[in-house]
């Protein structure tokens, strides 16, 4: 394997880039100016040394806080419980949340081992008994796996009897979208879903 396969196969690991897309991003490096690739690859040399998760939700930063943790006036009335980090990213960027976070570190998972012994359970349990929660709001992915998380965090909460407001996210059809396109869990999630005017 010479250099380029071994660049393009890299890339291929990542995420979401078919060996296709690696091909194009290892061509285009071959052509990018010298000053940039070297700055590109500083930049990920570097990138778990500055960035961590926050002790407090999970979610990343490069202070020993996030903002979003540190800044005194999100309601710390409502915790919003998601998967991974870059979902509290996407969420905030809707602009529509001002409560805090926590991040689960993924999602329930028998067939690839991942317990609810793997995930931040028990930090979640501690924060809620800890502060001034008055809502859990769950924002799990609407997949298996995420329903089961979220079933398993509405039964762990209930249990253990402390008084909140648990609720989940809504899901259906995307806005813009057709019906001749929206697969049936989809459409049964919307029906479900489905809120007065």
């Amino acid at each position: 394997m010479n250099t380029l396969e071994e660049l393009v196969d890299s890339f291929s690991r990542l995420p979401g880039i078919g060996k296709k897309s690696a091909s194009r991003i290892a061509h285009y490096l071959l052509r990018a100016d010298r000053n940039f690739l070297e700055r590109f690859a500083q930049q990920i040399a570097l990138v778990q040394d500055k960035i961590h998760p926050c002790p407090e939700c999970g979610a990343y930063t490069e202070t020993e806080v996030c903002s979003i943790c540190a800044d005194p006036l999100r309601d710390r009335s409502v915790l919003c419980v998601v998967e991974q980090p870059q979902d509290v990213e996407t969420i905030e960027s809707s602009r529509e949340f001002r409560g805090l976070f926590h991040v689960l570190g993924g999602v329930i998972a028998p067939l690839e081992g991942i317990g609810p012994s793997q995930l931040s359970f028990r930090k979640l349990t501690e924060r809620i008994r800890a502060g001034q929660i008055q809502e859990v709001i769950i924002a799990t992915n609407p997949t298996v796996e995420g329903d089961t998380t979220a079933l398993y965090l509405q039964k762990l909460l209930s249990a253990a009897g402390m008084p909140l407001k648990i609720t989940r996210l809504a899901s259906g059809l995307p806005v813009g979208g057709d019906l001749e396109y929206a697969d049936k869990l989809t459409l049964a999630r919307s029906f479900r879903g489905r809120t007065e005017f």
